[in-house]
């Protein structure tokens, strides 16, 4: 049987994808698997845990953390904290508000928990209406891993459907075109503190990005994701 995990940077990184439905809109979103120094796991974005990909993930080493990054990207973390129970859970703020009944051991934030500080640089991204995020730099593979701060939907994406390319074609003008997500976009609130917040992000020396919704970007990673933000950037 084919594996569920991919692995994307040899010995570091591993991507599950799966299919999600948004207000009628078919789109991927990947789980992300990240492996520390010391060989202990981190699961960014969890999806849902099966069995099988509990062996798979157990193979690679033990799970940590549990990470639910996003506002909007929280759903199946009691699938992983029921697959790992050691693991001490992390939210970015606004989960507790969607989902109160979940455990949670701390917040994200712009301080790297000592669990990951040598491996792992992150920030909170300020300035949004209806989006919170916290975005992580593999300072060892020179990875960006994102969730919704830049989707990258092209004609290339699987698991796309006609409500998709209605809203993405037509209303937001995003197909083909690297770019936060709607909710970003409508609704920047204070474009000065999202602007700090993403500036720290381009000071990493990031070669490639990793994000939850859309293709990876492999190529010309800065240049990509400064031009995805360029509204708020300005420049």
């Amino acid at each position: 049987m084919r594996p569920l995990l991919r692995e994307y940077v040899p010995g570091a990184i591993w991507l599950c994808r799966y299919g999600v439905r948004y207000f009628g809109c078919a789109l991927e979103a990947r789980m992300t698997v990240i492996r520390l120094a010391d060989g202990r796991l981190i699961l960014h974005s969890p999806c849902e845990i099966t069995e099988k990909l509990k062996q798979e993930i157990a193979a690679l080493g033990p799970v940590v953390a549990i990470l639910a990054p996003g506002n909007f990207h929280y759903l199946h973390v009691p699938s992983a904290q029921a697959a790992f129970s050691a693991a001490k859970t992390y939210i970015c703020p606004g989960v507790e508000k969607k989902m109160p009944q979940m455990n949670y051991d701390a917040e994200l934030g712009d301080v790297v928990p000592p669990d990951w500080a040598d491996d792992l640089d992150q920030v909170l991204v300020h300035g949004s209406r209806w989006m919170r995020e916290v975005a992580f730099f593999h300072k060892a593979s020179k990875t960006l891993i994102l969730v919704d701060l830049i989707e990258n939907i092209t004609d290339a994406t699987p698991r796309t459907n006609w409500g998709l390319k209605f809203w993405w074609k037509i209303v937001f003008h995003m197909w083909n075109r690297p770019l936060p997500a709607p909710e970003y976009r409508l609704g920047w609130r204070d474009k000065a503190a999202a602007r700090t917040s993403l500036e720290r992000i381009l000071e990493w020396d990031f070669l490639r990005v990793i994000l939850a919704h859309g293709d990876l970007i492999d190529a010309d990673a800065k240049r990509v994701v400064r031009k995805a933000w360029q509204a708020v950037l300005g420049k």
